[in-house]
């Protein structure tokens, strides 16, 4: 279940056609597919990080549709699962900005430090990338960025790669830290992202605002 602070906020948007038919949809596929990530990890990123908490979005297109690795939370992979090659270049580029070496995949850590590792389409059929899309979750999940976009206590919002730069018209406040770069997969990472450091940009940011810095 989600949190009871995203539940009132979100209460409108349960209440619309779209959502009720995605929903729909989605019992179909889960009962008849394999469909990630499982039911249980649907919303761990809302689950995660309360709206109060959040200091930090990055943004993804939709979850990994390989097997077992999707669950729940953008870019990341559970432990002892083989690290996608833009998690890799994600890690690279954390040990070039800030010099730490990171193993484990998982980014709960991040999540529960007030990071919402957001996928704009929630749901992924196995082995076929994008096939949740145009079903709904994109107008969930601009709604999400839109509640964020407009509230006042200042957030860093990492937009990777031309799909998720796409929803910066919906960040508002200008309070808010947007950082832009190409995306880390390996096609686009040598463009702009590597040497981007949005780590220590962010930190430093969370910092000159007076909240607690991200352990990355």
């Amino acid at each position: 279940m989600i949190s009871k602070e995203w539940d009132i906020l979100l209460k409108e948007e349960y209440e619309k056609d779209y959502y009720k038919n995605l929903f729909s949809f989605l019992e179909n596929e889960y009962n008849n597919k394999t469909i990630y990530p499982s039911r249980d990890n649907l919303f761990t990123s809302l689950i995660n990080t309360s709206y109060e908490k959040i200091n930090v979005v990055i943004l993804g297109q939709d979850p990994y549709h390989g097997d077992g690795e999707a669950h729940g939370l953008c870019f990341s992979v559970r432990e002892g699962i083989k690290t996608p090659p833009s998690l890799k270049n994600i890690f690279k580029e954390l040990y070039n900005d800030l010099e730490i070496k990171r193993i484990n995949t998982d980014l709960t850590d991040w999540s529960k430090q007030g990071v919402l590792l957001l996928n704009s389409i929630m749901t992924v059929e196995k082995d076929n990338p994008l096939s949740h899309k145009n079903r709904g979750w994109e107008k969930f999940t601009d709604n999400i960025i839109e509640l964020l976009g407009k509230r006042e206590k200042p957030i860093v919002f990492i937009l990777w790669g031309n799909y998720a730069k796409s929803k910066k018209e919906l960040i508002k406040n200008k309070n808010h830290f947007i950082l832009e770069s190409v995306h880390p997969s390996p096609l686009s990472a040598s463009r702009g992202f590597f040497g981007s450091k949005p780590f220590s940009k962010t930190n430093k940011f969370l910092k000159d605002n007076k909240f607690e810095k991200i352990i990355w």
